[in-house]
């Protein structure tokens, strides 16, 4: 065990020729990347490198909590929480930000921009590695494959029910959001848990599985029926048209931003518009916002910047007020 390191990821060991020391690369809630010196006869730690924060400043920030909860099953799941700045008082609105993969991991790193939800609107943000996330065992990445994909929404569910037992934290000011996976459990939590959100945002999300493994390009499809199940199977078909997000749109009630590349080959943008468009036909409150020379998530700096400040108009209109 070493001491004084800050909570975070290290992507990089190597050790000096004389084998005294050892230099490590890590990132940190309140560092994107910097380089360390562990020296072993000291047991210390020298910090090489600052790395640039864009004019941030980071001394508000607190280190992200490990938490824990118990979902349906029995099973713990587990996740990250960023607190809201200490400035802000009473209980913080909660933005549950779920990742892609599904088998990805969330982990304590810098968070870039969105550290203006903390110190500047309030908001805490968690981020869960429910069932199918790696880094856990293999066994748990494959508890949310083929017919038991809907139990890592009901995690989500369980995370509900541990924020509303947190004093810090609001229970009826939550808004989930996701990426390309974590878009399609984004839609499908809005509509399991559209009681316990004020609104959602879906970024390059699957709406429907079946249509999303018709049209993904053909490269990727046999790997992600391995992930997802094989949609030519007619049971396997009929489950997954069950479960989709699509064909549960009258069950979301509350606002959603939906968030599309047009040259998407992972996620087509078809998932996006035939979502919108179902949400509109049932009347339910739908932003949209497709960028037509963007693929899987933006890339391009005007149109980050420009997602970024669509986003804070939604979660000021939808999440704070």
């Amino acid at each position: 065990p070493i001491e004084g390191l800050p909570a975070g990821t290290i992507g990089g060991a190597k050790f000096t020729k004389d084998g005294k020391s050892l230099a490590i690369t890590a990132a940190t809630y309140n560092s994107s990347s910097d380089v360390y010196e562990y020296t072993f006869a000291t047991k210390s730690f020298q910090r090489w490198t600052e790395s640039e924060t864009g004019g941030m400043d980071v001394s508000s920030l607190s280190e992200p909590e490990l938490i824990t909860w118990k979902s349906f099953d029995g099973k713990m799941i587990s996740g990250y929480l960023y607190k809201a700045s200490s400035k802000f008082t009473g209980k913080r609105p909660v933005i549950i930000n779920i990742h892609g993969g599904p088998e990805g991991q969330s982990r304590p790193v810098f968070i870039g921009r969105n550290n203006y939800f903390l110190n500047e609107l309030g908001i805490s943000i968690i981020l869960p590695n429910v069932r199918g996330s790696t880094g856990y065992g293999k066994t748990f990445t494959d508890l949310d494959n083929g017919m038991k994909r809907e139990e890592s929404v009901k995690d989500i569910g369980a995370l509900f029910d541990w924020i509303a037992q947190q004093p810090s934290l609001d229970k009826d000011r939550v808004m989930v959001t996701g990426g390309s996976y974590g878009g399609y459990m984004t839609l499908a939590v809005a509509a399991t848990y559209n009681d316990k959100i004020r609104c959602a945002l879906d970024v390059v999300g699957i709406s429907n599985f079946n249509t999303f493994l018709k049209n993904t390009e053909s490269y990727r499809r046999d790997l992600r029926r391995v992930e997802y199940g094989d949609e030519r199977d007619p049971e396997m078909s009929a489950f997954l048209e069950k479960i989709s997000p699509l064909n549960q749109t009258e069950k979301i009630k509350k606002p959603l931003f939906i968030v599309q590349g047009q040259n998407d080959p992972r996620v087509p943008y078809t998932e996006a518009v035939q979502m919108k468009d179902k949400i509109k036909e049932k009347g339910g409150t739908v932003w949209f916002l497709m960028a037509k020379d963007e693929g899987h998530g933006f890339r391009k700096k005007n149109n980050t910047d420009f997602q970024f400040y669509a986003t804070i108009e939604f979660i000021k209109k939808y999440l704070v007020e």
